[in-house]
């Protein structure tokens, strides 16, 4: 059973793959303006430390870390599942849903594997040269912060699978709802600074309610030796919000009666 959804995951990034070389010029096109759309939030904060400004506490090199980490977690998971909203939402308007199910694999897996998007490729490319050379900059990272490094870093890819799910399985209920998108999109961008330099409340909200924070800051704050129990924490609600998404999208299928939602 593992294997064959294995290969199907395989064929799938295939199909993919040469969808993006069928039309070169739009997947390079795409790429690249998504990347300038959001490296502008880095040469802003060049900016900022070019004025004499800064963020107290924080070095101009830490913030772009942060940055670069939040700008590849977010390449990631336009790559890997950011199309799964726009295709449920798609398949149920269309009743295109019911041909899906009927398939001899799991309804969740097949729309996540079908909508692979190799345009967040841009921004993975863009946010790694950011992150070499911030890293370059700053002190000796040891074993051990690699380590705390990964883990987070996954926790924040996990985090956003979780809420992109979550608002996919609100499809079934509210189709159209593409405004949704929208508000998480604007959560997740406290997620690239630094959490002390919000109000106590706003980084508790973002670190253990929503926790974007843990897409760009705890990871880098990993490498930069800076991490402390709070990140630990911030696991918890993570781990809900990954398992909450499957959850939430399988009982939806599961109560699904038709076209329309």
């Amino acid at each position: 059973m593992l294997k064959k959804y294995i290969r199907i995951y395989i064929e799938c990034i295939k199909i993919s793959i040469a969808a993006a070389l069928s039309y070169r010029l739009n997947f390079l096109l795409d790429s690249f303006i998504t990347l300038v759309s959001n490296i502008l939030f880095p040469l802003v904060t060049l900016l900022i430390y070019g004025s004499g400004a800064e963020f107290p506490g924080w070095s101009l090199y830490e913030v772009l870390l942060i940055q670069s980490i939040f700008t590849m977690a977010t390449g990631i998971s336009r790559i890997l599942f950011d199309g799964v909203l726009w295709a449920t939402m798609g398949h149920i308007i269309d009743g295109s849903l019911e041909i899906i199910l009927i398939k001899p694999v799991d309804c969740l897996f097949y729309l996540i594997a079908s909508t692979v998007d190799f345009s967040g490729s841009g921004l993975v490319v863009g946010g790694a040269v950011m992150f070499a050379i911030a890293l370059s900059q700053l002190g000796q990272v040891t074993i051990w912060m690699v380590l705390q490094f990964i883990v987070l870093f996954l926790s924040g890819i996990f985090v956003m699978m979780g809420i992109s799910l979550i608002m996919a399985a609100t499809a079934f209920k509210w189709v159209g709802n593409s405004r949704i998108p929208e508000i998480f999109e604007s959560i997740k961008y406290f997620g690239r600074y630094p959490q002390d330099i919000f109000h106590k409340s706003i980084s508790t909200f973002t670190s253990f309610i929503i926790p974007v924070a843990m897409i760009g800051f705890f990871p880098a704050a990993a490498l930069l030796g800076k991490v402390n129990h709070l990140a630990y924490i911030a696991l918890i609600p993570c781990i809900v919000f990954t398992w909450g998404g499957v959850y939430l999208f399988k009982h939806m299928v599961h109560l699904y009666e038709g076209v329309g939602g």
